[in-house]
């Protein structure tokens, strides 16, 4: 894998490396058509953007170059911000990635959720293959139980509650303040909730074609994306978390409707929602995702991410023990055929003394050897999932000792 996420590059870097559903679909498309490339997901989030691929035995795959080609950037210039993961880092980087470690808010719920929802988006598109396949759907599974086991600090923090303390703590309170939240999606939905807990007068806006079909968080109000330049002379907080490919706040707009109060412009989307010069007019304060920097690990902290890590290591290992496990697979249903032509052998001569037509025995032989191999796959089968990988093998190595002599 590679990619790219806050601790390497500014928001202005992170953002050419973002894609819409669109645009994964297009390149998912195009990957599919590279014969080196078994299976391929893309994670993108307002904090990250990762490709993970698969690949045929040999490939060879400058992955910061083919992305910076998907993305018709200059790959000398913007690969060097491209971290390249493979075998057991990628793997672990993965499941501590889906349990919220790797989060700027550590242990945030929505990480999970994005690299599930990454994977099925893959698995839509026909580009999932089978390790990736196991390796997402297990990295889940670890994170699902670290949220249950591991109750963070921080949990159940996004961005939008990183970025309503951070105002808090610099002193700007947000109750009975009129606030606008652009964006009725995932985000902007947490957004609104978050600032009405907070006791702020919230009001979202609505695509006027989706008005009578999007539902927003009780107790919010509602307007049309069109109109919001009239209503935003009213407001105190503006907050914009769309995944638009354009700006839903540009500076010629907003200077000719700016009221003479303070007002604070809050940027959750990557790309950018908000055109970045906005914060030279006056009495404009303006934040993005990377003015929220989250303070050093409490000892308590430590000691809930060092539990998550127990928990990770398990997983990650049974990941591990599954893959190194992949290649007896097919050793072990050739000892089943082979198993069942033996117990076909061995019963030759009570076969030829049934009263049955030729036709009928080679059928019986045919119900032997099938029935036969069966046995034997799921006793090898349940042996691989209670022993570690070094005594299957040898279990495996000596049964196909025994069929090599006959």
């Amino acid at each position: 894998m590679a990619g790219i996420d806050y601790t390497a590059a500014e928001i202005n870097i992170r953002q050419c490396f973002s894609f819409t559903k669109k645009a994964m679909a297009e390149v998912l498309e195009k990957v599919k058509e590279n014969p080196e490339v078994k299976g391929c997901v893309i994670l993108s989030t307002c904090n990250r953007m990762e490709i993970w691929l698969s690949l045929k035995d040999g490939a060879d795959i400058d992955l910061p170059r083919y992305i910076c080609d998907i993305k018709r950037m200059d790959s000398t210039a913007y690969g060097k911000y491209l971290k390249v993961r493979e075998g057991k880092e990628a793997v672990r980087h993965l499941f501590f990635l889906s349990a919220g470690m790797k989060s700027q808010i550590v242990g945030e719920d929505q990480i999970l959720t994005q690299v599930k929802e990454a994977a099925a988006f893959s698995r839509e598109q026909e580009c999932m293959d089978h390790v990736l396949e196991v390796l997402f759907r297990m990295a889940v599974t670890a994170g699902k139980q670290v949220k249950t086991e591991v109750p963070m600090d921080k949990a159940n923090f996004s961005a939008a509650h990183q970025a309503i303390h951070f105002l808090k703590e610099h002193g700007i309170e947000l109750t009975g303040k009129k606030a606008l939240v652009i964006g009725n999606g995932e985000m902007g939905k947490i957004t609104a909730q978050a600032l009405m807990e907070e006791g702020a007068d919230v009001t979202v806006t609505v695509r006027q074609y989706r008005s009578g079909v999007v539902n927003i968080p009780q107790g919010a109000k509602r307007m049309n994306y069109g109109e919001r330049y009239q209503y935003i002379p009213e407001c105190d907080v503006i907050f914009s978390a769309t995944a638009s490919p354009n700006f839903t706040i540009t500076k010629e707009r907003l200077e000719n409707c700016l009221p003479e109060k303070q007002q604070i412009y809050v940027d959750l989307a990557v790309p950018r929602d908000m055109e970045e010069s906005i914060e030279e007019l006056t009495n404009i304060q303006m934040y993005d995702m990377d003015s929220f920097h989250v303070e050093e690990k409490s000892q308590r902290m430590k000691a809930q991410y060092h539990q998550a890590e127990e928990i990770l290591k398990k997983h990650i290992q049974a990941f591990y023990d599954w893959q190194e496990s992949r290649d007896l697979v097919p050793r072990i249903q050739e000892i089943g055929l082979a198993s069942g032509e033996d117990a076909c052998w061995r019963m030759e001569k009570e076969l030829k003394e049934l009263a049955l037509s030729e036709e009928e025995k080679d059928r019986l032989r045919g119900k032997i050897k099938q029935a036969t191999g069966k046995v034997v796959d799921k006793l090898l089968f349940t042996l691989r999932d209670q022993v570690d990988t070094d005594m299957l093998r040898q279990c495996i190595e000596v049964m196909e000792q025994v069929y090599e002599e006959k």
